[in-house]
């Protein structure tokens, strides 16, 4: 087997593998499929493979690439990457009616926003058993709770990625700003979006599309001020709370002032929106930074950690995919053991396409303690506002939450009508917090936090 982690080479760690991925299998007692040649088994993504030539989705769709062609070459059953468009889009119905139909892929990616739906369904195989022990404590709590179930391993992450405020150092300067102008507090964010508005330039970028991602990026804004969706000691539902309220008006009068725009400019692509001119400020993740090094790498930027209301507290929140696998697919061991040889294993080989994934593909902080060492010792890290998010941003955040769809709706409709359509923040929240109470009456299923 070849030692080569990427196509592409870009990082080395000093260290030679002891063969490439499918080496070593046979992983907490689990012993390698009959028939390896039969029936391919289909993992559906949003990576790969890809036919573009933006280098940065190419790393990304090349390491999905080589790791499928390290497991084939060992002797496995075949993995074909199926590429889902729009596989974030929540009007893309695409896999959860292949579930619906009994047709579901063998291997697919989840935020946490979309556990549930499948860990309720029924359909996730249990990883536990094929994983050691030190291989489940290498992962960071927060990274792989939203992702177990009573103790047990249902999803691995490959990543976190916490959200902070981008600006476009060009920006600031033609509007005589500096440094020392970047805000604090929300009031001063919303009153320095007001000021960079204009022309063809939004001020300040918030995402406006109703999703599981849109739904990502606010809850940080309620944590801030001690609010949340679900009591986390209780279960029960809190979104009638001053801080969700608060939370919602700021959407709203962000919108309302000038400051944010309705729509996102430059389809929602953040470097051609900053060398455009077509934002000021974004407020999004970490994976930026890797995009504005592949495709602007000389175009000047910088982040901020996300401000905070009167008496809050700095928050952030930590999303990231994960690999999960259809317990009625093809062949449910095969793929567990793909799953965690690439993805939770202790073995070199793990470690390091971990660190090619973190540390130059995707270009954000790893879910494994062994992997953030390897990429330490790298010098993978050595940018500067990479190395604020891990060591200043990282630090507060929290992980995604995992609510269900009916939870995750109530909560992006109030969203949807106090930020877009002017409805009373307060009356919202009482909405949504009535919509999850009848909710929660008769659920039945996994613990929401």
């Amino acid at each position: 087997m070849s030692n080569q982690l990427s196509r592409r080479g870009a990082l080395r760690l000093g260290v030679a593998a002891a063969g490439g991925l499918g080496g070593a299998w046979a992983l907490g007692g689990c012993t390698p499929s009959s028939g390896a040649q039969g029936q391919a088994m289909q993992f559906w993504n949003n990576y790969s493979p890809q036919t573009v030539t933006d280098p940065n989705i190419v790393a990304q769709s090349d390491w999905f690439l080589d790791a499928t062609a390290r497991w084939e070459e060992a002797g496995e059953r075949p993995v074909e990457m199926v590429y889902i468009p729009g596989y974030t889009d929540p009007t893309n119905t695409r896999i959860t009616t292949a579930f619906a139909s009994g047709a579901g892929p063998d291997l697919f990616l989840i935020s946490p926003g979309d556990f549930l739906r499948y860990y309720n369904g029924g359909v996730l195989t249990d990883l536990t058993d094929y994983m050691s022990q030190e291989a489940i404590d290498d992962y960071y709590p927060d990274a792989l709770a939203t992702r177990m179930v009573d103790g047990r391993v249902y999803g691995l992450p490959m990543e976190q990625e916490p959200l902070a405020v981008f600006y476009d150092i060009p920006a600031f300067e033609e509007a005589g700003l500096s440094e020392g102008d970047l805000p604090q507090t929300w009031d001063e964010m919303l009153e320095l979006g007001r000021r960079l508005s204009g022309g063809q330039r939004a001020g300040l970028v918030f995402d406006t599309t109703p999703s599981y991602y849109q739904n990502f990026t606010f809850y940080p804004w309620v944590w801030q001020g001690g609010g949340d969706v679900i009591d986390p000691e209780s279960q029960r539902p809190i979104f009638d709370s001053d801080a969700a309220v608060q939370a919602l008006a700021m959407y709203q009068e962000a919108v309302q002032s000038g400051a944010s725009p309705r729509t996102l400019p430059a389809g929602g692509d953040l470097v051609g929106a900053f060398t455009s001119g077509y934002a000021a400020m974004w407020h999004t993740g970490i994976w930026q930074v890797e995009a504005m090094r592949q495709n602007a790498p000389d175009h000047p930027y910088g982040i901020f950690p996300m401000p905070t209301p009167p008496g809050g507290e700095p928050t952030t929140v930590l999303g990231g995919w994960a690999f999960v696998v259809n317990s009625r697919g093809v062949d449910p061991d095969a793929a567990a053991r793909f799953t965690v040889e690439l993805m939770g294993s202790m073995s070199r080989e793990s470690i390091d396409a971990l660190v090619q994934w973190n540390g130059v593909a995707k270009g954000n902080l790893p879910a494994r303690r062994s992997v953030t060492e390897a990429i330490g010792d790298s010098g993978a890290f050595e940018d500067p506002i990479l190395q604020r998010f891990r060591d200043e941003i990282l630090p507060t955040g929290r992980a995604e939450p995992r609510y269900p769809p009916v939870i995750y709706k109530a909560v992006s409709n109030a969203i949807q009508k106090a930020m877009l359509a002017g409805a009373d923040p307060r009356a919202e929240a009482q909405t949504a917090q009535s919509a999850i109470e009848s909710y929660l009456e008769t659920y039945e299923g996994g613990s929401l936090i």
